[in-house]
């Protein structure tokens, strides 16, 4: 037994080491490197590149811009998603099922691709003005909208997934007794229903709020550049000689952690709680005739809108060069372009860079993932709620500073400067190496899906099983290895594919740690192809709608094998 425990604190020691490497260490240069007096060295200590940012009014614009269209996106995530969470949670419509299944489907695109079809559906010559016969600029004055609106039809899922599991854990009797009061159902809904779900809700909207705040690639697509997000990003030719880039996303980190504790003191911090929880199934109510249609069409149109991007990068994928000019559908269509999305160079090379990197990430999340869900949930070690917290950080974290933190990392080594690990890796220079980078980006941002879904399986799963096979002579290695992970391969399975997809589709890191096209990920290629002349758009929206079909199976395959659990990976 004693050997036992202490092979857990061994555990518990390493992989928060190894957290502390990869994750906390890269944001510390960070933040480092925006108070240093000595950018190269990374010493001394100063306010003055911080006060800078503030004094510059274009930095300042951009931080006003990336909160406004945070606070934009988040508010209209929540009016999408809390109507019809309430609807799912509480009544029986038509075609519920299959609006319960399609309500994922705006997460399988990246809102940065999907910004490539709005921009043929919402330029002056696109499809929007050509049906209305309107002349409206959304993609010059009215970008900022166009930056909302995308996405936010691509987030709003995250908000319904925490909406509808705090709606469900709702016991249907507190409801039932208001309204035998003679309360009425608004009345019952704001007074009742909406304080017991408002953790779950700021639970989403953390996620929505930081994610849109950070967001790099759609005001790329957009050409919003007075944005903090593309003014970081442009700061990365002058990293290493400039404390500029690293003040102002030190700037940005600040702003998102300040945003998350008001909100959490204004939203989360007086959750009311119940004495008791049951499944809502029993009080669903059946939405008799046209209301009940009227329910399924709201669903419906919802998510017409939100397939819009989705329609958009299709169509565009579809359309010969310079066939949709101020029409509604393109004038002529062609096939080229998916043909060219894996057999150009610099696209089959991403594609096949993003496999390399994506998997071997999710080998390293698996089997993370399955020690810090084991110790969470099977053992008693101190420190355990550490590793928990510290496992869920990266979806608390900007990935915008942490890729900037990887950089940071490059450019000093692990053990700071002289290190001899440092020529191991290296992003910016003649000859950078980025791809051991690439893959614990891509692991460490990714790791809370699987660290999430391996915790829920342990949680539904009996420990007496690997007890007995201890208590019989086996390892714990081998009781693991023969008992826990074939009860929870399911949920090893989803959390992994959930990795896998959105590694596969990373922007942020894609976007900063490949400089050069040997190294390109898909999402940076597309990136480039949106820059080209000609069929560049083109072969960019091919590769987008390869990416929708792989997070279409992984997503649908996670729903499956997750249920209801699958909006526990979604939250901070």
């Amino acid at each position: 037994m004693r050997a036992r425990i202490l092979a857990h604190y061994g555990l518990l020691i390493g992989i928060l080491i190894a957290l502390g490497l990869t994750l906390v260490y890269p944001i510390w240069l960070t933040v480092r490197g925006g108070f240093a007096s000595d950018i190269v060295e990374g010493t001394g200590f100063t306010l003055d590149h911080v006060i800078g940012v503030f004094r510059d009014p274009i930095l300042v614009e951009g931080l006003v811009n990336a909160l406004l269209i945070a606070t934009g996106t988040t508010l209209l995530s929540l009016i999408i998603a809390l109507p019809l969470a309430v609807l799912a949670a509480n009544y029986k419509y038509p075609l519920k099922g299959l609006w319960n299944a399609v309500i994922l489907v705006p997460l399988i695109l990246p809102p940065f691709v999907g910004a490539i079809g709005m921009r043929a559906l919402l330029g002056r010559a696109g499809a929007f003005n050509a049906i209305f016969d309107t002349d409206i600029d959304f993609l010059g004055s009215a970008k900022f909208w166009g930056v909302v609106i995308v996405e936010a039809l691509h987030l709003y899922p995250i908000l319904y997934l925490n909406a509808t599991a705090a709606l469900a854990n709702l016991d249907p009797a507190l409801d039932e007794a208001a309204e035998n009061l003679g309360i009425g159902p608004i009345k019952r809904f704001f007074r009742i229903t909406l304080p017991l779900i408002r953790p779950g809700l700021f639970a989403g909207g953390t996620i929505v709020f930081i994610w849109s705040f950070t967001e790099l690639g759609t005001p790329l697509m957009f050409d919003f550049y007075t944005v903090t997000p593309v003014q970081i990003f442009n700061g990365i030719k002058e990293v290493d000689t400039s404390a500029s880039p690293y003040a102002l996303t030190v700037v940005m980190l600040s702003v998102a952690v300040l945003c998350y504790v008001l909100g959490k003191l204004a939203f989360g911090g007086r959750a009311y709680q119940m004495t008791t929880r049951a499944s809502r199934a029993g009080g669903e109510v059946t939405l008799p005739g046209f209301v009940g249609w009227a329910a399924a069409i709201g669903f419906g149109l919802v998510t017409a809108l939100a397939l819009l991007p989705h329609l958009g990068v299709i169509l565009e994928a579809l359309t010969v060069e310079g066939a949709w000019y101020n029409t509604v559908f393109p004038a002529e269509l062609t096939t080229d372009h998916f043909e060219s999305a894996l057999t150009h160079p610099l696209a089959f090379g991403s594609i096949m860079n993003s496999l390399k990197f994506a998997g071997a990430a999710v080998v390293v999340d698996i089997v993370l993932g399955l020690i810090i869900g084991y110790l969470i949930v099977r053992t008693t070690v101190r420190g355990r709620f550490l590793l928990d917290a510290l496992s869920m950080l990266p979806l608390a974290v900007p990935g915008l500073v942490m890729a900037f933190g990887y950089v940071a990392l490059s450019l000093s080594g692990p053990f700071g400067p002289g290190d001899p690990l440092s020529g191991l890796f290296s992003v910016v220079g003649a000859d950078p190496n980025p791809i051991p980078l690439l893959i614990i980006a891509y692991a460490v941002r990714r790791l809370p899906y699987v660290v999430r879904s391996t915790v829920a399986g342990l949680e539904q799963t009996s420990g007496e099983l690997e007890e007995a096979a201890v208590n019989l002579g086996a390892s714990t290695v081998t009781a693991v290895r023969k008992i826990i992970v074939p009860l929870i391969m399911a949920n090893l399975i989803a959390g992994g594919l959930l990795a896998f997809s959105f590694a596969m589709l990373e922007v942020s890191d894609s976007l900063i740690l490949a400089q050069q096209e040997r190294h390109f990920p898909i999402t940076k290629a597309i990136y480039s192809f949106t820059t080209r002349l000609g069929d560049g758009s083109g072969i960019a929206s091919a590769m987008g709608v390869w990416g929708m079909a792989l997070l279409t199976v992984t997503l649908v395959g996670a729903s499956i094998m997750l249920g209801k659990k699958l909006g526990a990976i979604f939250r901070v």
